[in-house]
């Protein structure tokens, strides 16, 4: 019979906070996709009929990809000093870069992050949505 993992946390920062980013960062990481899916809609040929194949809605679908990007690193921006850790350390959770065991160590581990650049560090993970996802449901559930 396996031990109960014993909580050596209590989050800072809100569940319903790092379902919200996850949920921001796969919409980021949809739009990054959709743009790159095959390859071929969005070239531009120049063989002698010079021709931009991209179609888009202008303006209106930039700025809708710059909202939800500019949304989470506002969210982010939002978030004191614990509860920005404390993100990063779910990240890294879900990712498997920690253990749950391991929680203060991730936390302390992410405080050397500082507050500045926690919003362009989580966006250049691939998957980070799943992660925050895993890594949350991980801590909630033990």
């Amino acid at each position: 019979m396996q031990k109960p993992v014993e909580k050596e946390w209590d989050l800072t920062i809100g569940p319903d906070t790092v379902r919200l980013l996850a949920l921001k960062a796969r919409a980021i990481s949809a739009a990054v996709s959709d743009d790159y899916e095959d390859g071929k809609e969005h070239e531009i040929e120049i063989d002698g009929n010079a021709e931009d194949k991209h179609q888009h809605d202008g303006l209106a679908e930039e700025e809708e990809e710059n909202l939800t990007e500019e949304e989470f690193r506002q969210l982010v921006a939002d978030l004191n000093v614990d509860e920005a850790a404390e993100l990063i350390a779910i990240a890294w959770i879900g990712r498997g870069d920690y253990e749950l065991t391991e929680w203060t160590d991730a936390v302390s581990e992410a405080r050397q992050h500082g507050n500045k650049r926690v919003a362009a560090y989580l966006l250049g993970m691939p998957m980070l949505g799943d992660w925050l996802d895993a890594g949350l449901d991980s801590i909630v559930v033990s």
